[in-house]
């Protein structure tokens, strides 16, 4: 079976469960070393292993993305290794409370705007020039319909989102003269992952989608052409 992704190297944060697993999963399917990040080691080890079981390649790295400095280190020592990254899969994130933009705590706000948007800048700085070594950069930003269209009680998470899309956007008109660098912004819609299940406590799962769904999507994205700046949203089956 042809491997479109053969010799490429990826790497995916929120990569021990749900759309960031379902996808580490499928670009190694697809013939990529996937580096697998997030805070939870076990997780990540679960994933590695069904990988590897697979036929596929993986390397962990367990962090805290919310730290800069470790950002900042991993990129070092992804480049120290491979010198060029081909996929980036900016999947991470935290939903916090939905409550009203009235009584949103300080300190959820600045938690959810420090991983959904901060965190992603600084990946993107720290990778741009890794990206721009590869023959056909990818940047691929996981967000939400509630980023582009608000919602009573989304405000926290929403604001994360549209902040998120617009800096990715702009990343791409930046680089797309500069480099053969294209980024898209999936919209996975509702999705059956833990995310979800916070945000919809009472929703039968079986009724939603798979995260293999919104992988296969991610996967026929990176591997064929699109315009830059291209939002995608993923449909049901």
């Amino acid at each position: 079976m042809t491997q479109s992704l053969t010799g490429k190297l990826a790497l995916v944060t929120g990569a021990s469960r749900g759309i960031g697993a379902a996808t580490a999963k499928a670009l190694a399917a697809e013939g990529a070393h996937v580096i697998l990040v997030a805070r939870t080691p076990g997780g990540l080890e679960e994933v590695e292993e069904a990988i590897h079981e697979a036929g596929g390649s993986a390397t962990i790295a367990p962090l805290d993305l919310v730290d800069g400095d470790s950002i900042q280190r991993l990129a070092a020592a992804v480049e120290e290794r491979w010198g060029t990254l081909d996929i980036l899969v900016l999947n991470a994130a935290i939903l916090g409370s939905l409550t009203p933009v009235a009584q949103i705590e300080p300190k959820e706000l600045r938690d959810v705007m420090t991983l959904n948007f901060i965190a992603q800048q600084a990946l993107i700085a720290a990778f741009d020039p890794m990206l721009k070594k590869s023959e056909a950069g990818r940047l691929i930003a996981i967000t939400s319909s509630v980023g582009a269209k608000p919602r009573a009680y989304w405000g926290n998470y929403g604001a994360s989102k549209a902040a998120l899309d617009t800096l990715v956007t702009a990343y791409g008109e930046e680089v797309k003269n500069l480099a053969p660098i294209k980024v898209a912004i999936v919209d996975p819609g509702g999705t059956a992952t833990d995310m979800r299940a916070q945000a919809f406590p009472g929703e039968d799962p079986a009724t939603l989608k798979s995260p293999d769904v919104v992988a296969a999507d991610i996967i026929e994205l990176i591997s064929g052409d699109f315009e830059t700046g291209h939002r995608h949203v993923v449909e049901k089956p």
